[in-house]
């Protein structure tokens, strides 16, 4: 009888002894401090209208046939041709893997072949390309595209994203505990769920990726300018409308710190030395926004909204509460509050259930009394990947845009994320051309690009809204 429960007793001892352990870790690397110059905010600049552009990619129907108009992926080359100096790419999706069936035009390769060509040209200029580990199915296999880049002496450089913050704690505590040490191979067997044409995965793999946590950024910074944008340089994302900006100059210095923070989590690179400062000049204010401080931007513009004004939002992932309820908030105090939402039921092929998306537009439909009004994009299988809200004030507008989903993975730290805010008189021609935008698209000038908010909506089930409360409680989703 002693000895069973002296067994017992260390066995009640032992798990004590773990789960004290496992909740310390899964603590600890909730709200552990973030790498230097993560969730950073710059100060603002002001910039003329020539130093600053607005691009997009969209598809669109007219006479009953697609359409495609591209602009971002045009511009991405010719700033890699015009470069003098140096190049810093980030991009979390870059690659040529996509369904069997489709083909799509090879914009990694384009890019990669321009990177090449330009290192060719100039051997002792610094290329970086800093990216995320999904690129290689959490190091399953090799990149083609990558590969060639490093053979050339091109820096590739993918984000050791264990130096954030854990977005899934329950389960990211135990793989902290018992899995990081297993380290990777490339022999995988485990059918790729990331993109048919890919090579397979190992379980190692699979453990690491379901972290659920990412290096979401979509920029390009040479000494002459910065884009920043929604949109990935990756095959078989090509024909998603995404929204891009540029700005010459003012952004590059505080640009090679933010980028410089999301490489030294992997390893110590030597960057480009800063440019010369930028001397102010022009009515467009300009401002860089990471991680959180997209959230606390977007979050002040929101509750700024009064009656009169006018909120545009066009989003692929709408879920975060601060943003939902200060949506609310808003039309409550009768500022005009405008969706263009995805649908959120197709993602690479694979049908989804429209989740966030699809109960989030009926919470704020039913809270306001139908006030929010919300458009889908129409153009199903592509995705709505935009990631930009258009606050129409009375003395001004503001825009804040990049790569960051209005969702709590997204805005809390937990992503490296890049948006750019900017401040700019109503009659300048940027916000002309944005205003132009929403109204082609809401109204579907010149062809059809969103359906009406009917046709998407549905009467939410039990069994959808107890699996939507069960991903925003453990944040086991990717949003």
């Amino acid at each position: 009888m002693k000895k069973t429960l002296d067994k017992w007793g260390k066995r009640r001892l032992f798990t004590i002894i773990f789960l004290a352990f496992y909740v310390t870790v899964m603590l600890f690397n909730v709200y552990r401090p973030l790498p230097e110059n993560i969730s950073y905010e710059s100060r603002e600049y002001t910039v003329e209208e020539k130093d600053i552009g607005f691009f997009y990619n969209l598809s669109g129907q007219k006479d009953s046939r697609t359409f495609y108009e591209e602009e971002i992926f045009t511009r991405m080359l010719a700033i890699i041709e015009e470069a003098e100096q140096f190049i810093i790419l980030d991009y979390f999706l870059f690659n040529s893997y996509h369904e069997k069936e489709k083909e799509y035009p090879g914009i990694a390769a384009k890019i990669t072949e321009a990177l090449l060509a330009k290192k060719e040209a100039n051997p002792r200029m610094p290329i970086l390309f800093i990216t995320d580990e999904v690129n290689s199915s959490y190091q399953s296999h090799a990149v083609p595209e990558f590969e060639k880049m490093k053979k050339a002496g091109i820096e590739v450089v993918e984000t050791n994203m264990d130096a954030f913050r854990d977005p899934t704690p329950v389960y990211s505590g135990l793989y902290r505990m018992l899995f990081t040490w297993w380290g990777n191979s490339q022999d995988g067997w485990l059918p790729n769920a990331l993109s048919e044409t890919a090579p397979d995965m190992t379980i190692r793999s699979y453990l690491k990726l379901f972290n659920i946590k990412a290096n979401h950024r979509k920029t390009m910074t040479t000494e002459k300018t910065t884009l920043i944008s929604s949109a990935n340089p990756h095959d078989a994302s090509f024909y998603f409308a995404n929204v891009a900006f540029e700005v010459k100059g003012a952004l590059v210095n505080d640009m090679l710190k933010s980028e410089k923070a999301a490489a030294d989590t992997s390893r110590k690179i030597t960057f480009p030395e800063e440019i010369a400062p930028h001397k102010n000049q022009g009515t467009i204010h300009v401002q860089l926004l990471t991680e959180a401080k997209i959230q606390d931007a977007v979050h002040e513009e929101i509750s700024k909204a009064e009656k009169g004004d006018e909120i545009w939002m066009a989003m692929f992932y709408l879920a975060d509460r601060t943003v939902v309820e200060g949506l609310t908030d808003a039309a409550e105090r009768g500022a005009e509050v405008r969706l263009v939402l995805d649908t959120n039921k197709n993602s690479f092929g694979r049908k989804k259930t429209g989740l966030p998306n699809i109960p989030m537009a009926a919470e704020l439909r039913e809270d306001t009394d139908n006030e929010v009004e919300i458009r889908w994009f129409a153009q199903e299988p592509e995705q709505f990947h935009p990631k930009m809200i258009y606050v129409k004030h009375k003395k001004e507008t503001v825009i804040i845009s990049g790569s960051a989903n209005h969702t709590s993975r997204n805005l809390n730290n937990y992503n490296p994320e890049t948006d750019i805010k900017i401040r700019a008189p109503h009659d300048s021609e940027l916000i002309r051309e944005v205003d132009r935008y929403f109204h082609m698209i809401w109204e579907n000038r010149g062809a059809v690009y969103t359906d009406p908010y009917e046709k998407h909506s549905e009467k939410i089930s039990l069994w959808k809204r107890m699996i939507y409360s069960f991903q925003k409680t453990t944040h086991f989703t990717t949003f």
